[in-house]
């Protein structure tokens, strides 16, 4: 049994804990800040044993050195990001899988944000970790890679199972409904989805993890390859790259 953990960090970053209750192993993936992390393993008497990197930003590991000194766990991340991540125990590639607690755990190449930027999914957990690609209703910034691997990276993320958890790395949601809205104003499930998130963020708690079925019926950066997405652009004939182009420079404008 796989148990899934939520640690807010920073101002408005998420890290992430998954535990096997047989194994008694623990994962991390992504480390913001370390004493949030370590607080949350002491208090639930979990030993860490691995650490899994998305991307390089800061934000996504500079508390990787305090956690390893704390508990010796392996660090696992992109071997395309290897010489701008802490020292890796294994490098992944594309396609890779590894074994966690015995569950597989596939590597997906989801550049676009960053070059070597990757995910993690676990099929046993139908949970994939997506670091600042696929976002809650939205999709990281175009750092460095182009619109074309970006709108591939999700197209592979879109694919995934319908009632798969996405695990990603900012609470951005609420404004990203707000941009969301001005693409597809009459989406019902955006309308839904919207009222959701400002009660749970009146109540404190996150809105990551988001469902992936959710995702496709509201998230825009998903959705540019629909008719009715592209009519409301006035891009009727243009490619899916093209209008996911544009969705993302206008949330770059919003």
């Amino acid at each position: 049994m796989l148990t899934l953990v939520t640690i807010p960090c920073l101002t408005d970053n998420y890290a992430f804990l998954l535990h096997d209750k047989e194994t008694g192993r623990t994962a991390l993936i992504d480390a913001p800040e370390a004493a949030p992390i370590l607080a949350e393993i002491s208090t639930r008497g979990w030993e860490l044993s691995d650490i899994w990197l998305t991307h390089h930003h800061p934000d996504h590991i500079q508390g990787v050195a305090d956690v390893v000194t704390a508990t010796g766990a392996r660090v696992i991340g992109a071997k395309a990001d290897a010489h701008r991540l802490p020292d890796l125990a294994l490098a992944c590639d594309d396609g890779d899988n590894f074994d966690f607690a015995g569950h597989d755990v596939h590597v997906m190449d989801v550049s676009g944000h960053t070059i070597g930027h990757i995910a993690f999914h676990v099929p046993d957990a139908d949970v994939v970790f997506t670091g600042d690609s696929l976002m809650a209703l939205g999709c990281g910034r175009l750092f460095e890679g182009s619109p074309d691997q970006m709108w591939a990276s999700l197209s592979r993320l879109s694919a995934l199972p319908a009632d798969t958890l996405v695990c990603s790395g900012h609470e951005y949601t609420a404004s990203n409904a707000a941009f969301a809205a001005t693409i597809e104003p009459e989406n019902d499930a955006l309308k839904q989805r919207m009222d959701d998130i400002t009660k749970l963020r009146d109540a404190g708690q996150p809105t990551v993890p988001s469902r992936l079925t959710d995702e496709l019926a509201t998230n825009p950066f998903l959705r540019a390859h629909l008719s009715d997405v592209k009519a409301a652009l006035h891009m009727e004939a243009a490619t899916d790259t093209d209008v996911f182009a544009e969705i993302r420079r206008r949330k770059d404008n919003f």
